[in-house]
């Protein structure tokens, strides 16, 4: 891990919203690196500060439903406390209340033995209740709303990233361009990141494949943007899986299999 990434995680970790392998992350690089303790006092002070002299604010009519939808997307987690029925309405009625939000995150104290994780649910509002402080200091609410928007690929990216099993293995083709491909057989994803592609214009799409043995398997198409593409394949991923891109048709080959040579190839296994 570089100090960029483990900044990042040090903003989430003060904001109380890192996931338990992003947590176990965050801990191990600390340990190797105790100089960026720094970092992580900074990112705890800033979030204190924002907490003491900012006017709280409720979250604005559209951050709180692209959070409730995103809620309701999620699958179902055995916590106990998370899955009583009224824990949704908790934090539905936290949101459409107009007494000030503060959440209980921006006051958590780093050197403090480690308290009780709240669900996952309520780390995501606290989260969002966070982010609608920093409305309140100016920043644009279309910015925040567009971070819960993130891209499936670079949310699956993360998830694949921050598995105990993350692999990843990269191929430069002849044009120079470079494709690498990450995959986590534990998360049951795969992400192509790619740079250096070029532009197949309106005509043309990329196609990615997962072959399995003799069989490929369509797993969706992208385009390349000034080059670059992060892109998530839609099928579920098997071990020992190949990944694969060829260059078919706009909206991908009508046959339901390659009409052209693979430009990229990566085994998983």
């Amino acid at each position: 891990m570089n100090e960029r990434e483990f900044a990042e995680l040090a903003a989430g970790r003060a904001l109380g919203a890192l996931s338990d392998a992003d947590e176990r992350r965050f801990t191990e690089a600390l340990a190797q690196h105790p100089e960026w303790q720094a970092i992580a006092d900074d990112d705890h002070d800033t979030v204190a500060d924002l907490a003491d002299s900012l006017t709280p604010v409720s979250p604005p009519p559209a951050l709180r439903a692209e959070l409730l939808s995103r809620i309701s997307t999620l699958p179902q987690v055995d916590d106990a406390d998370d899955a009583r029925p009224g824990a949704e309405k908790e934090a539905d009625a936290a949101a459409a209340s107009d007494a000030p939000v503060v959440p209980d995150a921006v006051d958590r104290d780093l050197d403090a033995p480690e308290r009780s994780r709240a669900p996952w649910r309520r780390r995501l509002f606290a989260l969002a209740a966070g982010l609608a402080l920093i409305v309140g200091a100016g920043v644009a609410t279309t910015t925040i709303i567009s971070q819960l928007q993130r891209p499936a690929s670079v949310v699956a990216l993360d998830e694949i990233r921050s598995a105990p099993d993350a692999e990843q293995a990269e191929v430069r083709l002849d044009s120079g361009a470079t494709a690498t491909a990450h995959w986590s057989g534990e998360v049951g994803k795969a992400v192509l990141v790619a740079s250096g592609l070029d532009d197949l214009g309106a005509d043309k799409s990329y196609e990615l494949w997962f072959v399995r043995g003799d069989q490929p398997i369509a797993a969706g198409v992208f385009d390349a943007d000034d080059g670059k593409a992060t892109a998530l394949l839609e099928q579920p991923m098997h071990a020992g899986d190949v990944i694969a891109v060829t260059i078919e048709q706009a909206g991908g080959s009508p046959s339901g299999s390659p009409t052209t040579d693979p430009i990229i190839v990566i085994p998983t296994a």
